[in-house]
């Protein structure tokens, strides 16, 4: 019998769908951190004061949420290349659901400090926690480039160099916001959206990639 090992078969279905589900309780965490003003604590303005007074959760919440959302496409786009899984890969994989399931903290700590003193704290901790996570990605990566048997055969040599090559920026990227949250909070929440932004646009597969799949 054929080893099902060495077909062109993809075997991560598992995998995949297990980690969809832990992103997708990370991501839904993220809203329980947004606290529903009480009745007793509204003054003679109304409610409306109380709202806007969340601003600084709901900014963390968007952010943190653009962020995941990214970083979930970019974990669907890895898994596109790869055919089969081993136990370090699965580790690695492991070590980042881990890293982003952590990122709901960081966010409520960040929009509980947000506008006081603390705010240096609380961004370089979300930072820190970031930096984190694109250590993982990378680790995750370069565990699949070392061990090219683990990648789907018809993996696009051109999209693997592309994806090398943006997740080299992450780690880095992610050290000068942590560095810039001690100069300037909005600078390296700014620089944090920036992030988001650029992975999303790197991350999105050209229609021929897609052809190819």
């Amino acid at each position: 019998m054929e080893d099902p090992r060495h077909d062109g078969e993809k075997e991560t279905g598992r995998v995949e769908a297990f980690s969809d589900g832990v992103i997708a309780i990370a991501i839904t965490l993220l809203i329980l951190e947004i606290k529903v003003p009480k009745v007793a604590e509204l003054t003679a303005a109304g409610l409306w004061p109380k709202l806007l007074g969340l601003w600084p959760s709901f900014l963390a919440f968007v952010m943190s949420f653009g962020t995941i959302l990214v970083m979930w496409v970019n974990h669907h786009r890895i898994f596109r290349l790869v055919r089969t899984t081993d136990y370090p890969f699965l580790y690695w994989n492991g070590f980042l659901l881990l890293t982003i399931t952590f990122l709901p903290f960081p966010t409520a700590v960040l929009a509980e400090h947000l506008a006081c003193s603390e705010a240096t704290t609380a961004a370089a901790f979300y930072t820190a926690s970031m930096v984190i996570i694109a250590v993982a990605f990378n680790g995750l990566w370069r565990h699949l480039r070392k061990h090219p048997c683990l990648l789907l055969g018809s993996a696009d040599p051109e999209e693997i160099e592309g994806i090398s090559k943006q997740y080299r920026f992450g780690p880095v990227m992610y050290l000068i916001a942590f560095g810039l949250a001690f100069v300037s909070v909005a600078v390296s929440i700014a620089t944090c959206l920036a992030l988001a932004i650029f992975f999303a646009i790197a991350g999105r597969p050209t229609c021929g990639q897609d052809a190819k799949k």
